[in-house]
């Protein structure tokens, strides 16, 4: 008896090999399948700038990498006894004006070239919701705790998402022509807007997302969010706060996306990379014991394979 409806995902034509280099930039999601990329040693680049919800704060991102338009005092504000920019996440704000600016213009060069060599560029999705700023009428990509009455929220239409993503391409494609791009939308709920807003919020992403999707442009869909809605149609596959998918459900998305986006070339020196990583994991009952040293010899020797054939791993 089956008890879910299966998506059927093909092999696709330009998979990711390990000489492969890939971007990925958006929500939380982006962070999820990144760190399945960083577990198997994949060359991969993960959200520079932290985690990004929606298009607009994407676009604007990479725009400024590619016109190497750099961030200064004006880019910048002081609030709760940090400095913060409005077009990054938090994780980046600093009590020092200085550094903050500093660390804003590296993750702009270190961005730009990873515009220029990657192979596949994952944009994820997470909502359709924006707020712009009154006073600069932009649109933010984090609001840091500033006042709410200082911002209006806004829904972006499908044809807005679409506008933008075409535009998010079109700059792309002046410094990297050949870049497969894989769009996906995000999984993670956006509850604190409400059911029905979350949803209209996912269905403009998906409308606007199809309306730009054309293989023989480069430009491919992945459905992390069908496959969370459908497949995985069940609480248990989230975690406590019914929001987030639990680390059973990353799996699952990852193993589909692991089947039709990376090289089944890859699939014997992944194997050889878990073994790696779980023996990295083992808790001896006796450090000093032969048997222990023993281990620990062949696992120094297995890592040291894989840096022969993979310099940039690293354990």
């Amino acid at each position: 008896m089956k008890l879910s409806t299966s998506i059927l995902l093909e092999r696709q034509a330009t998979p990711i090999t390990y000489s492969s280099k890939v971007l990925l930039l958006g929500s939380c999601f982006a962070q999820n399948i990144g760190a399945k990329l960083e577990y198997y040693k994949f060359q991969h680049y993960t959200n520079p700038f932290g985690v990004l919800f929606h298009p607009v704060a994407i676009e604007k991102l990479i725009t400024r990498a590619i016109d190497q338009r750099w961030f200064d005092a004006s880019d910048v504000f002081f609030q709760n006894e940090q400095w913060h920019c409005f077009l990054t996440h938090s994780k980046l704000s600093n009590p020092s004006k200085e550094q903050l600016i500093t660390a804003l213009n590296q993750g702009l060069t270190t961005l730009r070239g990873f515009l220029e060599e990657a192979t596949h560029v994952v944009f994820t999705f997470g909502t359709a919701w924006v707020y712009r700023h009154l006073q600069t009428n932009t649109v933010v990509a984090n609001c840091h705790k500033v006042p709410q009455k200082e911002f209006v929220k806004q829904l972006l239409s499908p044809d807005d998402v679409s506008d933008v993503l075409l535009e998010i391409e079109a700059q792309l494609r002046t410094i990297n022509p050949t870049c497969s791009i894989i769009n996906t939308v995000s999984p993670v709920r956006h509850l604190k807007d409400g059911i029905v807003a979350n949803s209209r919020s996912k269905a403009h992403l998906i409308a606007g997302v199809q309306e730009i999707i054309a293989a023989d442009k480069s430009n491919h869909y992945f459905p992390s969010y069908e496959m969370m809605m459908d497949e995985l149609r069940d609480y248990r596959y989230y975690k406590e706060d019914l929001i987030h998918p639990n680390q059973t459900a990353i799996d699952i998305i990852w193993n589909a996306f692991n089947t039709s986006w990376i090289c089944h070339q890859t699939a014997a020196m992944q194997k050889k990379i878990a073994t790696i990583q779980s023996g990295k994991l083992h808790k001896p009952l006796n450090e000093q014991s032969k048997a222990h040293k023993l281990f620990i010899k062949d696992l120094e020797n297995k890592i040291s394979q894989v840096q022969q054939q993979m310099p940039w791993a690293t354990f």
